[in-house]
């Protein structure tokens, strides 16, 4: 007879007594999510996107970008997006819990995290309120977006337009040059 292994729930309180080892540590309703630091690939993505995007974002001074972010929810749920776009009114927030609009998340997603950031991590961004995800897949060399009540998913491995609904004009970030 089969029997079900007992996992440990942890909190968002129990993050701060894992190591300092260069893992990123996360919380999806208590389960732990483990990844490596991120490698040079990742972060040479994540930097050209967080270029792009304060470029297009700081002429309005409308929303702010952190890398990471970090959303909490009850105390049970820590996700950390590689980069986080949230209204500038948030800029004075004194801990992550009293941010509660998050324009944009952002996973780039390697080996080590390609799985987390496909499988739980889209899906939980969305429930928790994010307008959109971007699941940028250094293997695939593609962004894949994920709205509310959308496709999940949808492929981008040539253009991505993105607009929120505050910003007077779009932003086209041609996807190819990501990943140079």
């Amino acid at each position: 007879m089969a029997m079900p292994l007992a996992a440990p729930r942890y909190t968002i309180a129990d993050l701060g007594s894992f190591p300092e080892d260069g893992n990123r540590y996360e919380l999806l309703g208590g389960v732990l999510l483990v990844t490596p630091s991120a490698g040079a690939p990742h972060q040479l993505v994540l930097g050209d996107l967080t270029l792009a995007l304060a470029a297009y974002l700081a002429p309005a001074g409308l929303a702010t970008i952190v890398a990471p972010g970090a959303i909490q929810h009850g105390n049970d749920t820590q996700l950390e997006p590689d980069l986080l776009v949230v209204p500038a009114r948030f800029r004075g927030a004194a801990s992550w819990r009293q941010i509660a609009d998050w324009w944009l998340a952002v996973e780039v997603s390697g080996l080590a995290s390609r799985i987390y950031d496909r499988d739980f991590k889209t899906a939980a961004y969305l429930r928790l309120g994010v307008r959109e995800v971007w699941r940028v897949d250094l293997r695939d060399r593609t962004v894949y977006l994920s709205r509310p009540g959308a496709p999940p998913e949808v492929p981008h491995a040539e253009t991505l337009v993105w607009h929120p609904q505050e910003m007077p004009a779009p932003l086209e970030i041609n996807v190819r040059t990501l990943f140079r």
